[in-house]
C-alpha cells in the first residue's frame, strides 16, 4: 500500500486542492459509520499505535509535491484523510512536524473520537485546519450512525472537542452527516446548542454523495436539511453555516502515472466516471486501463444514486 500513503492532489469542497496523507491502513478505525465510503471497519481500535514510519510518509509526500509541481498542479493543503481514523497513528505528531518543512498548510479530517486525549489535542495544535465530525450529541443516535468502539464515551469526546477549541487558535470546522430514514427529532436543536459552545469557523451540513458502507443509507429529505440549517444558523449566523452537498468536481491531479494516481486516490476517495475520464484525458490514456484494473481485481465499479463510481478494491469494500 506504499503507493497509497500519499494521494492526489484531489478537489476538496473545504480545502481547495488537497494532497492526501493516508497514514492509516484499510480499515483501522474507532468507528464503523453506516455511511463510510471506505467500507466496513476491519479492525475496531482505540489505542494509538505505529502504522508507517514517519520518514516514509514525509519522503512520499515530498515526491508527490515535486511531481505535482512539475505537472503544474496546485496544492492548497496537505491533509491527513486516511482509510481509518488518523489520530490512531501514534506518530502523527512527528509526521506533522516533518511535513511542516514542505511549506504547505496542513489539515486533518478527524472523527473527533480521540480528542478526549491530551496527547492528541497537543499534536493537532501544529496544524492549520482541523475538521471535526459531529453527527450526534445524544448517545443513542451516535451509536446508531457512527457505531463507535464500545469503550468510547460520547460525553468525553464532546468535552475534548470543547477543550481543543479553547486551545486551538486557527481554523476549526465541523461536519455533520445527515442521512435518510433517521428520526432526528430534537437532535438538531441539541447539536445547535453544542455548536454555540464550540464556535467553529464553519459548521458544514453534509449528505452521502459517494457509495456508503450500508446499502440502505441515502440522503435525507429536504426538510431535514432545512431544519438543520436553521438550527445551526440560529446560533452561529448565516456566514458560518454551509451545505456540503454538491459534487466537488473532476479536477483530480495527474502526477505522471495514471494507474498509480487512480489507485491511490480511489483507495480513499471514490471517483465518478466523469472524473476518471477527465484524469484519463490528462494522462493521454484510454478506458482500456480502467477495464484492465477491474479485470485484475484492483479496481471496482459501484452504482450510487444513479451515478457510477470507481474505487480501489480493498478488503473493507469486499462483502464479508
Amino acid at each position: 500500500m506504499q503507493d497509497s500513503v500519499v494521494f492526489g492532489p484531489v478537489p476538496s469542497r473545504r480545502l481547495g486542492r488537497s494532497l492526501g496523507i493516508n497514514n492509516i491502513p484499510d480499515k483501522v478505525c474507532t468507528y464503523a459509520c453506516v455511511y463510510c465510503q471506505i467500507g466496513r471497519t476491519l479492525k475496531m481500535e482505540m489505542e494509538r499505535r505505529e502504522f508507517y514510519p514517519p520518514e516514509l510518509i514525509f519522503k512520499e509526500a515530498e515526491k508527490k509535491v515535486s511531481k505535482a509541481e512539475d505537472m503544474g498542479e496546485k496544492i492548497d493543503y496537505i491533509t491527513f484523510v486516511p482509510d481509518g481514523e488518523p489520530t490512531l497513528d501514534v506518530n502523527l505528531g512527528k509526521e506533522i512536524e516533518l511535513l511542516s518543512d514542505i511549506g504547505i498548510k496542513l489539515a486533518i479530517i478527524t472523527n473527533s473520537s480521540l480528542l478526549y486525549r491530551e496527547d492528541v489535542r497537543e499534536e493537532l495544535m501544529n496544524l492549520d485546519f482541523v475538521s471535526l465530525k459531529l453527527d450526534a450529541v445524544t448517545p443513542e443516535l451516535w451509536k446508531r450512525i457512527d457505531r463507535p468502539h464500545k469503550s468510547l464515551k460520547l460525553h468525553e469526546i464532546l468535552d475534548g472537542m470543547l477543550q481543543f477549541r479553547r486551545e486551538f487558535g486557527k481554523k476549526i470546522v465541523t461536519e455533520t452527516m445527515l442521512i435518510g430514514d433517521i428520526s432526528y427529532s430534537s437532535e438538531l436543536g441539541k447539536m445547535g446548542e453544542f455548536l454555540k459552545k464550540l464556535k467553529p469557523n464553519v459548521a458544514y451540513i453534509a449528505v452521502p454523495t459517494r457509495p456508503p458502507l450500508e446499502s440502505w443509507v441515502k440522503p435525507p429529505e429536504e426538510d431535514v436539511l432545512l431544519h438543520a440549517y436553521h438550527e445551526f444558523v440560529r446560533v452561529l449566523g448565516e456566514e458560518r453555516v454551509e451545505y456540503l452537498i454538491g459534487y466537488e468536481g473532476d479536477a483530480f491531479a495527474f502526477t505522471g502515472n495514471f494507474e498509480e494516481d487512480l489507485l491511490s486516490i480511489t483507495a480513499v476517495h471514490p471517483m465518478k466516471k466523469e472524473a476518471v475520464e477527465t484524469l484519463l484525458r490528462k494522462a493521454n490514456a484510454n478506458w482500456d486501463i480502467v477495464e484492465r484494473l477491474i479485470t485484475e481485481g484492483k479496481l471496482m465499479e459501484r452504482d450510487y444514486q444513479g451515478q457510477k463510481f470507481y474505487m480501489r478494491r480493498l478488503k473493507s469494500r469486499d462483502k464479508p
